[in-house]
Formats: C-alpha cells, structure tokens, sequence
C-alpha cells in the first residue's frame, strides 16, 4: 500500500467535508447532502508539536486525529435556525414574499402569497406563477422578467394578479438579485404588493382632474367666444379680437399641459422636450413670438412624469413676468438656458429690461409654493430666486432621471 497515496486521499476527503460544513454554513446549497454516520481516522500533521513520525514502507502513521460528524451536525442546525427565522420573518410581511434559483425557478413563497391566491402550497413552484396573472399581462411580465434575468436588472412591474376570489387585483412586483463575493447572481429574492385600491384611487382621481379641466376650457372656449361676439359689433377691433383669442385658445393647450395626467391621458401632440415643453407653456406671451424669449443650452427629453412640474413652474414663471417682470414691458427679455453636469440638470431663467426692482417681495403666492413643491417632490429638484434690480434670476436644479422614465 503506497502510504503517501493513502494520506493525499484522506486528506482531500477531509477537505470535502470541510468544504461542505462551511456551504451548509453560508446556506449556499439547495440541498444538503447527508454525510457518513461512520467515524473517520484521519492522518494529519498538527502545528506546534513534535513532526509526525513514520514507519518504514508499508508502516501505519502514528499519529491520527479523530474526526467525527459533530462540525457538520451542528452546521445544518445552525443551517435550520437560520431558515426558520427567515420563514418567521417574511410571514410576518403584510407582502407577498418569493424567491427564485438564478435562472427565475421559483422555489419559496410566504404564508401571504398562498393566502391572497388560495392556491395549494408548492402548485405554483417553477414557472408555474405566470397562469396566476391576467392573460392580458402574462406576456407583458414574462418579457420583463426575461430581461432581468438575463441583464441582472432588478425587477420592477404592475400586473393584475388572480385573487382567491376570483378577481384580478393590480398587484406591484418587484424582485433584487443576491449576488455572491464574485459578483454572480446565486439567488433572486421578491415581493409582490396588492396596490389595487391606490390604482382605483388613482383612476377616479384622474377623472375627476378630467372634469374639471373639461370645464376651465369651457371657460376658455366662452371667453373666446364672447371676444368674437364683441368683434363683429367693433369691425375696428376685429385684428385685436383675433389676437386676443389666439392667446386665449393658446392659455387653454397650456393648461392642458400643466394640470397631472396619468400615462394615458397625455396629449398625443405633447412635447417630448425641455425646450418643447417650455415653448408651449410661453405660447400665450406675445414676448415669445417677438423674439424677446432666447431659449438656448442642452435639450433633454421629458416624459408625462417630469412634464407636470416643469410645466407648473414655467407657467407660474410667465404668469408673474406678465404681471410684474420682463413681459410687462415691451422691452423685456427673458434669457433661459440649459446646462448638464452628469444627472445634474440646471436651468436659469434670468429677466432683463422689465419694471426695476428695488426690494424682494415679502411673500410668496400659492401658486409660486405649489411650483416650489411640485419641483422638489416630484423631481428632487430646488429652485433660488434673486431679486435683481434688472429682474428675478431663478435657478433650477433638476435629476434628469426623473424628468424621463
């Protein structure tokens, strides 16, 4: 018997089951093998003593060292402690709690997930999940997923889920990738949360946001029409009367940008520009058509998102130049430029040539709070103001990740 060969593969056995008490540890296997009940007598050289002595040929090691089950015994308890507390904890979720291998087999969902779907423990296990959706969704989240599973983007979707009663409720999912010290994907850990009364608070709120700008352009439409009506008493007032409801029909497609919309109900000619979206809210202002509006720097794209504010304080900044600033004097200038520094986004609006200001003004209106609101809330943005004596200079600072989705 060549002893050397015999101590190499008991030591690589050792070190197996030393590799395998470590993986239970880190809970790093699926399923853990079971290990011999048998002891093992192992040879092993032992720091800090005196050298191992060795027979001649065809000899037995002296010394060995005991190796019994208790490491790994006591590893998978561990292993045991660890999985109860985890069950305890995400049972404890008002969310629904799932968790796949990395190629998306799902394996593990919480008591919550069983509860809102009534469906028998493990039925939905692998890719079972999907016939729990909406037909109309079950492409649209199978394609969304596809991608993060082959990305390691994390996942992020509303679908319409299948309640134990029967009906579909819109449900948000999401889902984060756990990745080893190597950076590799070894887990894909998820929620699903019910959201559907937000979504039909949500849809009410936006049909009342509709009725309500149905009738401020109604408003609109009679003030236009009774300009019309005044016109055809005056036939010298008539070119006036014209202008007059040019800018009043160009106020009521303003007011349709600036009021919240939901993905469906942008307009479908809306400007999909920071730049587009600032021409269309200064329509109304003869000061834009005059030359008296310079709009120059870097253009980003928008979205409905980041529409609503921009609009809303760009309004709120021309309502308060007509009134008071640069548009109020036939040689007022409006200077606004646009600058990128990273996801940083800066826009100055600087007036020029309007009525001097000798003091900064002691209030605010609602309407200038509610832009100040809306850009910070909604694009983690902030706005300074400096009172000039040529005009206000306003700085406004943006994240461009939230102006587009």
């Amino acid at each position: 018997m060549n002893h050397a060969n015999f101590v190499t593969r008991r030591r690589a056995a050792s070190d197996r089951e030393i590799r395998l008490a470590r993986r239970c540890r880190a809970g790093q296997e699926k399923k853990r093998r079971s290990a011999r009940r048998s002891k093992c007598r192992l040879p092993v050289v032992v720091p800090g003593r005196r050298p191992a002595r060795w027979s001649p040929p065809g000899a037995v090691v002296t010394e060995y060292k005991e190796t019994t089950e208790a490491e790994l015994f006591t590893a998978r308890n561990a292993l045991r402690e660890s999985d109860l507390r985890f069950q305890t904890l995400a049972d404890s979720f008002p969310h629904m709690v799932w968790s796949t291998l990395p190629d998306g087999f799902h394996d593990y969902y919480n008591a919550r997930w069983y509860e809102f779907t009534g469906v028998p423990s493990g039925s939905t296990d692998g890719e079972a999940w999907n016939g729990m959706f909406h037909p109309d969704d079950q492409e649209r989240a199978w394609s969304k997923w596809r991608h993060s599973l082959e990305t390691g983007e994390p996942y992020e979707i509303e679908y319409r889920l299948r309640h134990h009663s029967g009906e579909y409720r819109w449900t948000l999912g999401r889902a984060m990738p756990m990745r080893d010290a190597k950076g590799r994907i070894v887990r894909w850990m998820g929620t699903c949360t019910d959201i559907d009364e937000q979504k039909k608070q949500a849809e009410q709120n936006e049909i009342l946001s509709r009725e309500l700008s149905h009738r401020i352009k109604n408003i609109f439409a009679v003030v236009s029409g009774l300009i019309g009506l005044s016109a055809r008493q005056k036939p010298d007032h008539r070119e006036f009367a014209q202008d007059l409801q040019h800018r009043v029909a160009a106020l009521g497609r303003a007011h349709e940008f600036v009021r919240p919309h939901s993905e469906h109900s942008q307009p479908s000619d809306f400007p999909e520009s920071l730049h587009g979206i600032i021409r269309e809210i200064l329509s109304p202002y003869p000061a834009l058509t005059e030359g008296r509006v310079r709009i120059s720097g870097t253009d980003l794209r928008v979205d409905d998102r980041g529409a609503t504010p921009i609009a809303l304080l760009f309004h709120e900044l021309a309502t308060n130049a007509s009134k008071y600033g640069a548009f109020a004097s036939p040689d007022g200038i409006v200077e606004i430029s646009s600058r990128c520094d990273g996801d940083d986004i800066t826009i100055d609006w600087v007036e020029q040539g309007g009525p001097r200001i000798s003091r900064t003004p002691e209030r605010q209106g609602f309407g200038t709070r509610l832009a100040e609101l809306s850009i910070a809330g909604q694009l983690g943005g902030s706005i300074d103001r400096e009172w000039r004596p040529q005009g206000l200079a306003a700085t406004i600072k943006v994240n461009s990740k939230r102006l587009c989705r």
